[in-house]
């Protein structure tokens, strides 16, 4: 029932009641004088609403859907409240339907709904909400709706109700739905070799949120999300194959993926690189393959700038190399995409460079000086001097060596190697022939076949040596050479001490001198020898001082006698001398050690024998004959006095002579002496003096007044 209070008791009389919405009755009624409101209620079996409104009409709110209600009003004023209105049935209307919109491709939405209480048909209709185009509408019992050929990535509005068997619509349920975008389109990929990115880029796609890329090689995947028309992927792998596809993203899902772009990226840096010197000269680089690598390229910079490089699908690359150099090597694999990201650096060094210039600049008997320039490379040298024998080995960090306690006269095969800590010895290096210096000469003889000319006997033990033996002394050097094992020196002065010794030369060089051995040559012969007549039996002989003579002995000799002396002087007085006598003249020299000389000289011939039986006759007043035993040769008289001095000359023949107009009363020294052929008178003859008076004809004789003669 309806009660209505209203300011006077008048019961309100409902014109009409009806439900629009379906949890809503709107009532209608004429207006009642005094009421200040008036009370809504709408009954469903036990239940009921109330409202209170203030004029016509009005609404219950709170209603259930499709349900029969019985509507009564109340009038109210200060007084109360007046008696229900005569009742009124009102029925809400459909609930509307709950939409579950979906679109499940860009140009489709799906629209589906649980089903609602006594409907009997749905309406459906959708509409682009910027309201350009057409709207679609369709009725159906069904719960499910697709909507086809619709704009992609486009905001649609949806509108849905259900009516009852009387065909009257119930509540609308409306909503907005976009559609998925189109998948965007002319998708770009440009990758970045150095950095392995790759910039995907595409045209943009209507009512697109974001854009998703990803990115799939085999199991590995990389995405990235975007808003704008490009997106980078970073940390892409070399050497793999990716296919790159980009899905646009709204409200409503994603777009179909773009088809798939392939990208290749670079290849990655090669492995197992080796580096080899397979001969001086000839570097060889090898690696393994690499996915995706087209070719190959090989850097090689050597430590002075120079660079080089090579180019190759094959996995190995040869290069020309000079010795002592670093190489610095760097391999790169190459495709379309690019270069493969740098890899290690790798550094090799080649063999030091071989001394080629070495040269000996000293050779001896046991020792060879070799000396070579400096080398690029090289640490160390070690020089190795081989024989049949044996091996000779030096080392040092000076590019000299000195190789020693070698035997002599031998061919030696001498190698210089050069070192390096890094790649050790260098055992290209060539060798060269050098041989030793002879070996000494050992002097087994000397003999002395004349005075000047000496002979030397040595062993020769050498091979093709040409042998120069000196003799050495005060006087000076004297040499001989042959290439046998003997030689003649001529012409060494007498009186010499000599020291021999012998060298042999080689092309090698020369040999140290052998031992010396001592010569001592004959003494000299004086050049100068003087023989005087002292007295008529002796003689003085004196020479010049002989070269190295020691002892003299000299020796005059005739068949009447032999006369000889010893001495250390230069000089000797020989007795026993015969008058007037031819002798031949030697002389012995002999030195300290027995070495004698023979010397011979002109023949001499001693003095006439000195007159015998001289006496005086006088000659009237003022003469005197000088008489004398017969003698051969020429005779002077010679009277020597105070008065003056008076010599005769006999005529040939006579043994007599006479000096006339001599003073008397004098006393005079008379000699008479044979004349030399050659120089001065002879002092030795015997002296007699006589006095010879002025009364009287006698004339006295002797060293003293002796007798007196008369005539």
């Amino acid at each position: 029932s309806i009660y209505s209070v209203c300011a006077s008791p008048e019961i309100p009389v409902i014109d009409q009641a009806y439900s629009k919405l379906s949890n809503r009755i709107t009532v209608e009624w004429a207006a009642v004088p005094g009421a200040t409101s008036c009370l809504l209620t709408a009954q469903d079996g036990d239940s009921s609403i109330e409202t209170i409104v203030i004029n016509s009409p009005g609404t219950v709110t709170g209603l259930k859907a499709a349900t029969l209600y019985k509507i009564t009003i109340r009038s109210i004023n200060s007084g109360g409240r007046s008696l229900p209105s005569p009742s009124k049935t009102a029925k809400t209307v459909l609930a509307a339907p709950v939409l579950s919109v979906s679109s499940p491709s860009y140009d489709s939405i799906v629209v589906s709904w649980g089903a609602v209480y006594m409907a009997v048909g749905f309406s459906v209709s959708i509409m682009r909400s910027d309201g350009l185009g057409s709207m679609l509408k369709e009725n159906t019992t069904h719960t499910s709706l697709v909507f086809t050929s619709l704009d992609p990535g486009t905001l649609y509005t949806i509108k849905a109700h259900a009516w009852n068997v009387n065909g009257i619509p119930g509540d609308d349920f409306m909503y907005n739905q976009i559609t998925s975008p189109h998948a965007p389109s002319d998708v770009q990929v440009a990758f970045d070799s150095g950095t392995l990115r790759a910039t995907v880029s595409w045209i943009p796609t209507e009512g697109t949120l974001n854009y998703s890329v990803t990115a799939s090689s085999g199991a590995s995947k990389l995405n990235c999300s975007t808003s704008s028309t490009s997106c980078p992927l970073s940390s892409l792998q070399c050497g793999s194959e990716y296919s790159v596809y980009v899905v646009a993203n709204n409200g409503a899902g994603s777009s179909k993926p773009t088809d798939a772009v392939n990208l290749k990226t670079v290849p990655c840096v090669p492995r197992s690189i080796t580096i080899e010197e397979d001969n001086p000269g000839k570097l060889s680089v090898s690696w393994s393959n690499v996915d995706l690598g087209d070719y190959y390229v090989v850097f090689v910079k050597s430590d002075d700038g120079l660079e080089v490089h090579c180019n190759t699908s094959h996995t190995q690359c040869h290069f020309q190399s000079d010795c002592g150099f670093t190489y610095f090597i760097g391999v790169f694999a190459y495709n379309k995409a690019g270069q493969s990201p740098l890899g290690d650096i790798f550094n090799y060094t080649t063999s030091p460079c071989c001394p080629s210039d070495f040269y000996p600049v000293f050779v001896s008997s046991d020792t060879v000086e070799i000396v070579w320039s400096p080398v690029r490379g090289a640490e160390m040298y070690e020089t190795k001097a081989v024989d049949g024998a044996g091996i000779v080995l030096c080392h040092d960090t000076a590019t000299i060596c000195i190789l020693s306690a070698l035997q002599c006269n031998t061919q030696y095969n001498i190698t210089v190697y050069s070192y390096s800590e890094i790649r050790g010895t260098n055992t290209s290096c060539v060798s060269k022939y050098v041989a030793t210096a002879p070996c000494s000469p050992e002097i087994k003889n000397i003999s002395q076949d004349d005075l000047s000319i000496i002979s030397v006997h040595w062993q020769a033990n050498n091979d093709d040596a040409m042998y120069t033996v000196t003799a050495r002394g005060e006087a000076g050097l004297w040499h001989c050479t042959s290439s046998g094992n003997s030689c003649n020196i001529t012409g060494l002065p007498c009186g010499s001490v000599f020291s021999i010794s012998a060298v042999a030369i080689t092309t090698a060089g020369q040999s140290l001198p052998s031992y010396s051995v001592p010569l001592e040559t004959a003494p000299c012969c004086p050049n100068d020898l003087t023989v005087t007549q002292v007295m008529q039996s002796i003689t003085n002989i004196s020479w010049s001082v002989g070269a190295g003579a020691k002892i003299y002995i000299t020796i005059l000799e005739s068949p009447k006698g032999r006369a000889k002396c010893h001495t250390l002087q230069n000089h000797c007085l020989l007795g026993c001398i015969t008058c007037g006598t031819n002798y031949t003249v030697s002389l012995k020299v002999i030195t300290e050690t027995g070495l004698a000389s023979y010397c011979t000289y002109q023949d001499y011939s001693s003095s006439a024998c000195c007159p015998s039986g001289v006496k005086l006759y006088r000659l009237g007043n003022n003469g005197i004959r000088i008489c004398w035993q017969a003698s051969a040769g020429l005779i002077s008289t010679d009277l020597y006095g105070s008065k003056g001095n008076f010599t005769c000359t006999p005529t040939s023949g006579l043994s007599y002579c006479d000096v006339t107009e001599i003073p008397c009363g004098d006393v005079y020294t008379v000699v008479v002496s044979p004349v030399p052929e050659k120089g001065s008178k002879l002092t030795f003859c015997p002296k007699k003096i006589y006095s010879v008076t002025c009364s009287g004809s006698s004339v006295g004789m002797g060293t003293r007044m002796l007798s007196v003669f008369h005539r």
